[in-house]
């Protein structure tokens, strides 16, 4: 077994390998950028190994796939792999991933990869659709049925919103999306939540908007055809109870669509709409960005218009999320502010989607004895 610094567990008194790789996490010298401690979310309440459990060789396609206590308790044993080394557990030992990236993609399908490899998982990945035989006119029925021989869990990523249905009408292991097309992306939200929890681990516990205030989020994006913006709203709206206002910002006419109205309508938040950051801004807790959305085959650039930098007038404690990659609506010049959030939430998709992969494969029996579960 490597060598490593130990510390207590939370909820135990046994001794645990500490994660040293969480110095890489670090922020640079003299930079006030955000790295909440992964230990503030874990607290002393063990992992509710039940809930995580209803995840075993589960499919991922939605946030709608989620509940909230789920949402929670897969943060919570995100941040336990973060503070502890659990490469020498092997977690993944014997499994077959298959990252199948019919779209380009460079945060998504590293960190996936990066995250299967560090628990000792096997990767097979297909970084481009040109390579495979979709570029012959292949289905992804076909393909489907060939992955099930070849892996055991398929992460796919596509252009085309439909993609998951036809993969999936021959596809019997679990299949995680990545993103299709204007539809969503779940483990970014997954990874947008992690940052969340842990920069105010109080959003984890159920507190009504009468009894502390609630936040105001404000969502700069289309999420009618942004997939990572739609799939943050979808999971904000798991935790409605923490929001006291939700302002979508975009230059579209109908920036939701009826479907995502309806959704923000059930969930009794109060919402507003504004074609520029500027009239909202010095109100919001916390700002979503995003600015490149792929429509029907190409990609595009919205909200140019909108831009966020120093002397943007945001909270003293206002933290700026984005999904990444960035062009000029958020100015680097944040980079080193305590505004920003957007770097935690990168750094943190490893441990979500270690996590997820760990749940999915159902490995919780490899995890070292003092483990906080219940």
């Amino acid at each position: 077994m490597k060598k490593s610094s130990a510390k207590s567990s939370p909820g135990s008194g046994q001794i645990l390998p500490v994660n040293q790789n969480t110095r890489a996490l670090e922020p640079p010298e003299n930079s006030e950028t955000l790295r909440p401690d992964p230990q503030g979310l874990l607290g002393n309440t063990p992992i509710d190994l039940k809930t995580l459990k209803g995840l075993v060789n589960k499919s991922v396609l939605s946030v709608k796939d989620f509940d909230r206590k789920t949402v929670v308790e897969l943060c919570r044993f995100s941040a336990l792999l973060e503070v502890m080394e659990i490469a020498p557990y092997h977690l993944l030992d014997g499994k077959i991933v298959i990252t199948a990236f019919f779209e380009a993609s460079t945060r998504t399908r590293t960190s996936f990869e990066s995250a299967a490899l560090r628990l000792d998982g096997k990767i097979i990945s297909i970084p481009d659709a040109a390579i495979t035989g979709v570029k012959k006119g292949e289905s992804l029925g076909d393909i489907g049925e060939m992955f099930n021989a070849y892996g055991d869990l398929v992460i796919m990523r596509h252009t085309e919103t439909d993609a998951l249905e036809r993969i999936r009408r021959n596809l019997r292991i679990p299949l995680v999306n990545a993103g299709n097309g204007s539809g969503e992306h779940p483990t970014q939200a997954l990874a947008d939540w992690y940052a969340l929890l842990k920069w105010k681990p109080e959003l984890a516990a159920r507190k009504g908007r009468k009894q502390n205030g609630g936040l105001h989020l404000g969502i700069m994006g289309t999420p009618g055809n942004m997939r990572a913006v739609k799939s943050f709203l979808l999971m904000s709206l798991i935790f409605e109870e923490n929001f006291r206002r939700i302002t979508v910002i975009s230059e579209m006419a109908d920036p939701l669509g009826p479907e995502l109205r309806a959704e923000i309508e059930s969930a009794g938040i109060e919402f507003q709409e504004s074609s520029s950051i500027q009239e909202v801004i010095a109100d919001l807790d916390v700002v979503y960005m995003n600015s490149i959305a792929f429509l029907g085959d190409s990609y595009r650039t919205l909200d140019s218009q909108n831009k966020i930098d120093k002397q943007s007038p945001l909270k003293k404690d206002a933290v700026i999320m984005h999904p990444l990659a960035r062009l000029d609506e958020l100015d680097t010049g944040l980079d080193n502010t305590r505004h920003n959030l957007y770097f935690a939430q990168a750094h943190g998709a490893v441990f979500v989607r270690q996590a997820l992969l760990a749940a999915i494969f159902d490995r919780f029996d490899r995890l070292p004895e003092g483990i906080p579960l219940a």
